[in-house]
């Protein structure tokens, strides 16, 4: 390297001014250092020249034709920021050195100016340049590292989670594996004995509608009754099914619909009984994913068993939501609560509180909800009613 060379001898610089004299004293001393020049007449060919060779540095003129150099800085601190620019300028005002400087200008030589503090200006400007472009790579670069270590990380606490929760499923599983082993031994063996009734309830209610005496309001009465015994049929199959673990035939489910419904099936009792209902449904809750008739054996077996609570009359509350990942139904009553020794139980096949249950009806929800790859919790306070709180995944937006 010659001795009259800048350190950033190869560096393109880009000398814009509409006076010829100063184009060409002005390349002469950069090309003897070293420095590879560009050439442009006003702001517009300045900027053009800027896209199309990315000069490490831009010597501009304030005053041009076509384009000022002011408007030109200013495109090119926009577009091309990594293009550093020493501004010529020849009124020497503060108020315009300033404006310069807001606008990006990395500095400023006031003409006429000498050849030693032009190479000085552009030496030092290219080395803060330097300076700047390398600890704005090592910024990015640490940036990148330490989102790489927090996506390690999140990965490892996930792997963690996952396992954990896989660990704990494979043993809530296995426990209620042997449960619903036993429910679906059982319910195969009463399967026969419960339809036999339920032919003989459908039977005199086809003799009822046939009766031309009947008014509308019984007519609807008896189809509701004939509508019961099919869905009771229907949920003695699909028990029959899940004992010899056939697969149901899951559909797209709209919950607001299915507990539309449960409450419409149940306005009679829920009128007779004194019930007050309070529903907070959100409207935008997406689809889940299920059998359709056992997501409303859920809500029946939930809302039956509250409203069961509230004989004497009370609140019966429903509230949908949905969070990250799952639609989040709480359903609860006001009746005496569920005393804390039976709350571990309650999703037991078989156990039951009432004198003439069965103790199927929360185990089959369990069973339902957990098929879906959803959950159910209970809350309870003695004296303040019972909350059931039912968990189910909801369909990606894409596919609603």
């Amino acid at each position: 390297m010659s001795t009259n060379q800048s350190r950033y001898a190869g560096e393109k610089i880009l000398l814009a001014d509409d006076e010829e004299v100063i184009l060409d004293l002005t390349s002469l001393l950069l090309r003897k250092r070293g420095f590879e020049v560009l050439l442009a007449h006003n702001g517009a060919e300045c900027v053009n020249q800027v896209a199309e060779h990315q000069p490490a540095l831009v010597l501009l003129d304030y005053m041009m034709p076509v384009m000022n150099g002011l408007d030109a800085l200013k495109q090119i601190k926009i577009n091309y920021p990594d293009t550093y620019v020493i501004m010529f300028t020849g009124k020497g005002s503060e108020e315009v050195a300033v404006e310069l400087m807001k606008a990006g200008a990395s500095d400023y030589l006031q003409k006429p100016f000498s050849n030693k503090n032009l190479q000085e200006r552009v030496d030092s400007i290219l080395t803060i340049r330097n300076v700047e472009l390398e600890n704005h790579r090592l910024l990015q670069e640490r940036e990148f590292l330490q989102r790489e270590i927090e996506e390690w990380n999140r990965e490892l606490e996930q792997r963690v989670v996952k396992k954990s929760r896989e660990l704990e499923r494979a043993h809530q599983e296995i426990i209620q594996s042997e449960k619903l082993a036993t429910l679906g031994h059982i319910s195969a063996g009463m399967a026969h004995e419960i339809r036999n009734p339920l032919n003989s309830i459908n039977l005199f209610a086809q003799i009822l509608l046939s009766a031309t005496e009947l008014d509308e309001e019984n007519r609807n009465y008896v189809e509701k009754i004939t509508q019961e015994v099919e869905r009771i049929d229907k949920i003695l199959l699909q028990m029959l099914a899940a004992s010899k673990g056939e697969g149901k035939k899951h559909s797209r489910v709209d919950l607001i619909k299915v507990i539309k419904k449960v409450l419409e099936d149940s306005k009679v009792q829920i009128e007779a009984q004194g019930i007050e209902v309070v529903c907070d449904l959100d409207s935008t809750a997406p689809m889940i994913k299920a059998d359709p008739v056992e997501v409303e054996q859920i809500f029946t077996n939930l809302i039956g068993n509250a409203l069961f609570e509230m004989s004497d009359g009370g609140r019966l509350g429903i509230v949908l939501t949905s969070n990250a990942e799952h639609l989040v139904v709480k359903v609860s009553d006001t009746g005496n609560g569920i005393p804390v020794e039976n709350l571990s139980r309650l999703f037991d096949p078989f156990f039951t509180t009432k004198e003439k249950g069965t103790g199927f009806g929360l185990s089959v929800v369990l069973r339902i909800v957990k098929g879906c790859g959803g959950k159910i919790n209970v809350e309870s306070k003695m004296g303040e009613g019972a909350t059931f709180i039912v968990e189910l995944p909801y369909l990606p937006a894409s596919i609603h």
